[in-house]
């Protein structure tokens, strides 16, 4: 019996990343009757059968998984954003920086083609939020050092706007892996998706890296709802700021004597992590308690 990694998924064949290599295999029946089908990132046991072929025994404890992408064990989520076609919305990282601190992952934000654009407001503000931000540039290569200390002896999504450049930059990290990458449309100022399916790289020691295919297929609305109790717990820069509201079911929004309000006017919180702040929990606030699962 071997350990492993699922590094890839296709077509019911599960390939595992161990010692030996790469094995690939089959998942048992169990797994699809007690509906915890094998992820691209799953800590998994393996063996032969009577025939030689690799089978999956075995499932690890898994940290946190996601529906789409279909990923598990993720440990950081570098979200590729850029300041120059296209342009990124901070309002989508905010959105998945809560993802990510919901499922106890931590968040890397990376600029791309900083060397056309260094993308100064997006690192101020999440720079100041207490996210590491590395600045980077797929074309010259500018930051890929950074990144790969970042990211390093952890599992890694990558995520952002479909034609900020995630292909490329893998390609980078991975010289040889020829990854495929795609034009940015002028017109639409979108690049086309290239990643038809999830697949770990492993860049050694510890370190994988898998590339997603765009923001599209990061569907924020397939994630599990967040109680907008809970939000405030996900904006890491509101942390020394909760508990010393005056009430203790404050929602940060309106309320008298909220520290997170006085932090924002004091201009201790970015204005605009405040207002992604009110927006998500609005939308939170939508869904009912009984459509939120635990």
């Amino acid at each position: 019996m071997a350990d492993g990694v699922i590094s890839k998924a296709l077509s019911g064949f599960y390939y595992v990343s161990s010692d030996d290599g790469l094995l690939e295999c089959k998942a048992r029946g169990r797994f699809r009757l007690d509906g915890t089908s094998p992820l691209v990132g799953d800590r998994v046991q393996c063996s032969l059968d009577q025939h030689g072929k690799g089978r999956i025994d075995k499932v690890e404890p898994r940290r946190n998984w996601f529906i789409r992408p279909a990923v598990a064990n993720i440990d950081a989520m570098v979200f590729v954003a850029a300041n120059t076609t296209p342009v990124t919305d901070p309002f989508l990282v905010d959105r998945v920086s809560v993802i990510a601190a919901d499922a106890d992952c931590q968040l890397i934000l990376c600029i791309n083609k900083a060397d056309i654009d260094p993308g100064d407001e997006l690192y101020n503000t999440f720079t100041a939020a207490g996210f590491p931000v590395v600045r980077t540039s797929a074309e010259t290569g500018q930051g890929m050092e950074e990144l790969r200390a970042a990211i390093d002896g952890k599992i890694c999504a990558f995520t952002g706007n479909s034609g900020v450049g995630k292909s490329s930059i893998l390609n980078k990290l991975l010289p040889g892996a020829a990854i495929p990458t795609g034009e940015v449309s002028e017109k639409l100022g979108r690049g086309k998706h290239t990643t038809r399916h999830v697949e770990l790289y492993s860049l050694g020691g510890g370190t994988y890296v898998a590339d997603t295919p765009g923001f599209a297929s990061f569907d924020v609305e397939m994630m599990n709802p967040i109680p907008k109790e809970q939000l405030q717990y996900d904006f890491i820069d509101f942390e020394p700021y909760l508990g010393r509201c005056r009430f203790n079911d404050c929602a940060h929004l309106k309320e008298p004597g909220c520290a997170v309000t006085q932090a924002l006017d004091q201009g201790k919180l970015m204005p605009s992590r405040y207002r992604s702040y009110v927006r998500l929990y609005e939308l939170s606030a939508q869904h009912k308690s009984w459509e939120i699962k635990p």
